[in-house]
Parts: C-alpha cells; sequence; structure tokens
C-alpha cells in the first residue's frame, strides 16, 4: 500500500472513530433534525457538561459538524449531512446481519 493511499485510509478511520460511540451517533441523529445548542445536548444526555463538550469536539475535529458561537451559547449544526447517508448504511447491515442470524436459527 503506498504512503497516499495509507494516509486517506488513516483518515477515514478518524471519521469513523469519531461516530463509533453511541452518545455521538444520538448527537448526530439529533442534529440532522436541525442546530442544537450545547445546552440542549445538556438536557437531553446523562453527561456532565464537559463530556457533552468533549463528544462534541471529537465530532467537530473529525469534520462532522460546525459550531457557532452567540454570546454565552454554542450551536452546532451537521457540517455533511451526507453523513447520514452512511447511517442508513449501517442500518441495512444490521437489517442483514439479523436477517442471515433469523435463517441459521430456523435451520
Amino acid at each position: 500500500m503506498d504512503k497516499k493511499r495509507k494516509a486517506l485510509l488513516n483518515a477515514k478511520a478518524e471519521v469513523l472513530k469519531a461516530l463509533s460511540h453511541p452518545t455521538r451517533l444520538y448527537m448526530v441523529e439529533e442534529l440532522a433534525r436541525g442546530e442544537k445548542c450545547v445546552c440542549k445536548f445538556n438536557e437531553q444526555i446523562d453527561a456532565d457538561f464537559s463530556t457533552i463538550s468533549k463528544h462534541l469536539s471529537v465530532l467537530k475535529q473529525a469534520g462532522i459538524v460546525r459550531d457557532e458561537k452567540r454570546g454565552k451559547r454554542v450551536f452546532y449544526t451537521l457540517e455533511v449531512p451526507c453523513v447520514l447517508g452512511f447511517m442508513g448504511c449501517v442500518e441495512t447491515v444490521l437489517k442483514s446481519r439479523i436477517e442471515a442470524q433469523t435463517k441459521i436459527m430456523k435451520q
């Protein structure tokens, strides 16, 4: 594998790692509905403010979300809504796995 391809694969892995936590997946799905203030995530997620901020920071560093400061509040939006297409693909994989396991159990 050449260096360019390896660098691209590493970059892709970083995006996938950012999405590899249930709380961050929840945040992405919520942001698909529109922008949210950090304070809303604080109300919705059973975690302290610093943990929520860390999750959002991981998503931002991966290029998945962007933030905008308005006064003392910070609002987040999806930088790349196409990530939702990937989520649909993940759900298709899950359904396929369930179907395969169901077939095995019926044998």
